[in-house]
Order: structure tokens, then sequence, then C-alpha cells
């Protein structure tokens, strides 16, 4: 049989964790063949959020299992547990496939894994496992990054996708179709996670832009351009940009794209105003221009972004009686 070994340590998040024992644990009615032989692994008794866990191996028996899962963990202020980086390395040289869900992405980069490739996590953790460390490619968009023997989720429930995932890839899309069917959740979702990041605000402080930023926040139906913003700061266009890169980490234009973006999502949840009257609102024009860049930012059009968040009942419209 696969042995799938769940690597975990203090600290590990009891969601992804459970999560991963449910998809990987008792077999679906419709396989008929070999499942998987699922073990928990770790030095002693573990704590995992509010619980208390005994696994059943060490962390020894890593290097012995075709799939090596690590959860999510919590700690990633701190390096993570050096005997739990080691192990984890060892199974991925002695061949293992080598998964992390959310932010066990840090173990995976800690034991150089990620090294030279793209990877992903929690949304929230993205910006820290990029500075923590550079060589990984972090892609904070996406719902999972597979390259082979070393995968990667985003947070929470993107875990389950993952798993999915390589439900389809062991056993085929009938046998995940089934267990997702199984578990309520879709087999497969359009999109990254870039859809479920919450609106970014202007960062606060005492900085260049802490009057400007606010100021085109409540301008994006204009056709702001880097000269407008530059009159609007009282600085030079050359310096405008560099306090743009410093302050926010892009450009002015990037930075005016990803608020108008923003501003759509949340038009697209709170109203049911058209996709034209959107696009002219947050300053993109026309619907065609506003579905380009949000399909392309978020992941998925508006249409379907407005059915997966609306936040009330479209209003019903009137029956024609002619």
């Amino acid at each position: 049989m696969h042995t799938v070994a769940l690597a975990v340590t203090d600290g590990i998040l009891h969601f992804e964790l459970s999560l991963a024992c449910e998809v990987f644990g008792p077999a679906p009615a419709s396989v008929n063949g070999p499942w998987y032989d699922l073990a928990v692994c770790g030095q002693g008794a573990v704590r995992a959020g509010r619980f208390q866990l005994e696994p059943d191996h060490g962390l020894d028996r890593l290097p012995h299992a075709e799939t090596v899962i690590v959860p999510g963990w919590a700690d990633t202020d701190q390096d993570p547990p050096g005997d739990l980086v080691n192990a984890v390395r060892a199974a991925h040289e002695a061949g293992a496939r080598v998964v992390s869900l959310c932010t066990g992405a840090f173990v995976l980069a800690a034991a150089g894994l990620l090294d030279g490739k793209r990877a992903t996590t929690h949304w929230a953790h993205t910006r820290a496992l990029a500075d923590r460390y550079p060589r990984v490619t972090v892609d904070p968009d996406v719902l999972y990054v597979d390259n082979g023997s070393v995968l990667t989720s985003a947070g929470k429930a993107a875990a389950m996708d993952l798993c999915l995932h390589l439900i389809r890839l062991d056993h085929g899309s009938a046998i995940a179709n089934t267990l997702a069917r199984r578990l309520v959740v879709p087999p497969h979702r359009d999109g990254g996670q870039a859809q479920y990041v919450t609106t970014p605000v202007p960062p606060p402080g005492n900085h260049p832009l802490a009057d400007l930023l606010p100021w085109a926040i409540t301008q994006l139906d204009q056709p702001l351009t880097v000269d407008d913003l530059a009159r609007q700061a009282r600085m030079s266009s050359r310096n405008l940009s560099r306090h743009f890169r410093t302050v926010t980490g892009t450009t002015p234009l990037q930075w005016l794209l990803t608020q108008r973006i923003r501003h759509a999502q949340e038009l697209l949840e709170t109203t049911d105003n058209s996709i034209d009257t959107i696009a002219k609102t947050t300053g993109m024009g026309t619907a065609t221009t506003l579905r380009r860049h949000f399909n392309r930012t978020i992941g998925v059009p508006p249409d379907t972004y407005r059915r997966t968040f609306q936040t009330h009942p479209p209003t019903p419209q009137p029956r024609n009686t002619t």
C-alpha cells in the first residue's frame, strides 16, 4: 500500500491535520484496489491547537513513506524544529513525494526543498515566506503548486484542493470526484486564493504618501495618471515612483490597478450594479477592460466572483407580462 506519513510537531494546526486524515484515511466505497496506509509521525506527544496527539510512529518513519505531508504550522515567526526539518529533508532524499499544507511550506523551505522552485502558502504569510527564504519563488495567488516531487498549498481550505489533486494523480478523476462528493466539497475550484484576500488599506504612518493614498482611493472613477498623482503629492514623477516602491512595494500604476480591482470586488459583493456600471465606477472604463484585468488578477471572471461572494440575493427583476 502507498504510505502517507503526516509529519507532526508541537504547534501543528489541527484543521489541516484533520483534513489530511479525512482524505487519506478510510477509502471511498468505490475503491476496489489498494488505498493508503496513513501514519502519523512525530517525536512523542504533540499539541495540535487545543488537542493533544499521540503519533503512531517517530519521525524516523518518514523516509520509508511514499508521500510525506506537513500540515500547517502555527509558529511561523520561529524557525521550524530541526528534527522535523531534517526528517522531511531525509524523506525527500529517499524519494518521497513531499507535500505542505498552508504554512507547512515554512518547513519545506527550511529543509531547502523549495529552493529555485515556485511555491505558495496562506496569503497572509506569503510575504514572510518570500522574505525569509529568498531562493523560493512565492506565488501568492494560486491554490496550490505542483512541482512533481514537492507540492505546496495555500491556506486552510486550499489544503483540500491539493489533497484532492493528489487523489486525482494517484487514482484518477472519478475517484477524486467520488471523494469530493462524500466530503461535500467541489472536486475542483476555479481561480486562486487572490479572490479570498482581504482588501488592503493604505499603509499608515508618517511617510511621503500618507495623504496621497487615501485621496487616490476616493478618485478611482477618474482616469488618474502618474503625473496626476505626482502633482497631487507635489513631487516629481521620479520621486513619486521611488516613494511608491518604498511604501507599497510596487509602482503607482500597479497600485492603482490593485485598488480598482479591490473596489470592483467590493461592489460585486455588495451591489447588483451591472459590470458596465462597476467598470465605470472603478475607472476601468469598459466591461471588457474590467473582465480582462479582473480575470488575470483574481483568477475568475467578475460574474463568477459575484456568484461566490455576493452577500445578499440579487434583486428580483420585474416579469414581462406583455
